[in-house]
C-alpha cells in the first residue's frame, strides 16, 4: 500500500474505520523527506493529519538501507517526549499501524513555516535559536533524570540499531572511509559513543525537523531516538548553524552569533548534571565529525555546492588535527577559516 496514492490511502483509512465510507478528504504529498513517504490529509470536519510511511531504502544518491520498523520508535517518542517538553512542542499521535509501518499524527496548524527554509533565506530570529537550545537541554536533562521510567515505558529506546545504521554508519563510518586521514578520529568517536547510554538522544535534532508556529518551535521526526550520547545531538544540530554560516556569507556574522547563543542556552538549560566532566570536549568532537559527515557522508547537505563541500572538508580536517579546547573556540575557529 502506497500512501502517496489517494485511492489506496482512502481505502486503507476506510478499512481501518478512521474515515467513513462517504468521507471525501483531500491530501497532498509533502516533500523533503528521504526516509519516509509523508502526506498531509485534510478531513471534512476540519481536522488535519500528517501520515508517514517508512521506507526500507532511503531516497539519496548512494544505497542506504534500514529497517522500516523504526516507525515504532517515532510512535513511542510521540508518547514519551511530551513528558519533558513544553505543551504543544510535540504533535499528538492519532494512530500507529506497526505491520504496515504507518503512523498518523495531528498536523501542525497553518500557517506555519519550516525553520530550515527560513534560515536558508537568512532570516535568523535569535528567539528561535534560544528555544532550540532550551528544548534540547531540557530533553537531555529530564530524560537523564528519568532513565528508569524510560526503560519501563520505552525499552526499545535502549536498542540503538537504527542509530547505528542511520547515523553511526551512514554519517561517521562512511565518512571515515571517504576521508582516510581522519579515519582513526572517526573510529574513536564512534567507539566512545557506543559506550554511553546517558540520556535520550533525538538523533535528528535539525532545523529541517522544526516547524515554527506562532513563534513556537515544534519538533518532528523522532525515528532515530534512542538512549545514548547526548553530545551527538549537540554536534548534529550545531553543524546546521555553522554550515549555513559557510553557505550564506552575507549572513555569516548572524549565524555565528546564533551558534554561540545556542551553545550558551543549551549549557544553561542542561544545568549541573553529574556527567559534565569531559562533556564539552565530546560535543566539540561530535560537531567536527558531523560537519565533515554533512559534506562527505551518505547524506550531504543539498544546499552546498561542490566547492563549498570541499572547503568545509578541508577546514574540518585541519580542525581535527588542531582541535579547539572549547565549543566557543571551535565556533570562532571554524568561522575564522571560512
Amino acid at each position: 500500500m502506497d500512501i502517496e496514492q489517494p485511492d489506496q490511502l482512502f481505502a486503507y483509512l476506510r478499512e481501518l474505520g478512521r474515515i467513513t465510507a462517504d468521507s471525501q478528504p483531500t491530501m497532498r504529498v509533502l516533500e523533503g523527506g528521504v526516509s519516509n513517504k509523508t502526506v498531509w490529509l485534510d478531513l471534512p470536519d476540519g481536522r488535519a493529519w500528517v501520515i508517514k510511511q517508512c521506507l526500507p531504502k532511503l531516497r539519496v544518491a548512494v544505497d542506504w538501507f534500514t529497517k522500516p520498523e523504526r516507525i515504532h520508535h517515532e510512535a513511542l517518542a510521540l508518547t514519551i517526549l511530551p513528558r519533558m517538553t513544553p505543551a504543544g512542542t510535540i504533535p499528538l499521535i492519532i494512530f500507529e499501524d506497526e505491520p504496515n509501518y504507518i503512523l498518523a499524527m495531528e498536523a501542525v496548524p497553518q500557517p506555519h513555516e519550516n525553520w530550515k527554509k527560513l534560515l536558508l533565506t537568512g532570516r535568523v530570529d535569535l528567539r528561535h535559536v534560544d528555544q532550540f537550545g532550551r528544548l534540547l537541554g531540557t530533553i537531555h536533562r529530564l530524560s537523564g533524570q528519568h532513565l528508569d521510567d524510560i526503560r519501563r515505558d520505552a525499552p526499545e529506546f535502549f536498542n540503538r540499531e537504527f542509530y547505528e545504521t542511520l547515523r553511526l554508519e551512514a554519517y561517521y563510518l562512511y565518512t571515515g572511509k571517504q576521508v582516510p586521514e581522519v579515519a582513526a578520529f572517526i573510529q574513536r568517536v564512534v567507539e566512545d559513543t557506543r559506550a554511553v547510554q546517558r540520556t535520550l538522544v533525538h538523533g535528528d535534532f535539525s532545523p529541517k525537523n522544526i516547524l515554527v508556529y506562532q513563534d513556537r518551535l515544534i519538533l518532528l521526526d523522532h525515528e532515530v531516538i534512542h538512549v545514548g550520547e547526548p553530545a551527538f545531538d549537540v554536534g548534529f544540530s550545531l553543524t546546521h548553524l555553522l554550515s549555513k554560516a559557510h553557505h550564506l556569507p552575507e549572513h555569516r556574522a548572524t549565524f555565528a552569533e546564533a551558534a554561540r547563543l545556542y551553545w550558551r542556552t543549551y549549557v544553561e538549560t542542561l544545568g549541573p548534571v553529574d556527567w559534565l566532566e569531559g562533556y564539552e570536549d565530546r560535543c566539540v568532537e561530535h560537531t567536527l565529525a558531523c560537519l565533515l559527515a554533512r559534506v562527505a557522508g551518505r547524506s550531504p547537505l543539498e544546499y552546498m555546492n561542490a566547492a563549498e563541500r570541499a572547503h568545509q572538508r578541508a577546514i574540518v580536517v585541519d580542525l581535527i588535527g588542531n582541535r579547539p579546547a572549547s565549543m566557543p573556540g571551535l565556533i570562532d575557529a571554524y568561522i575564522g577559516m571560512l
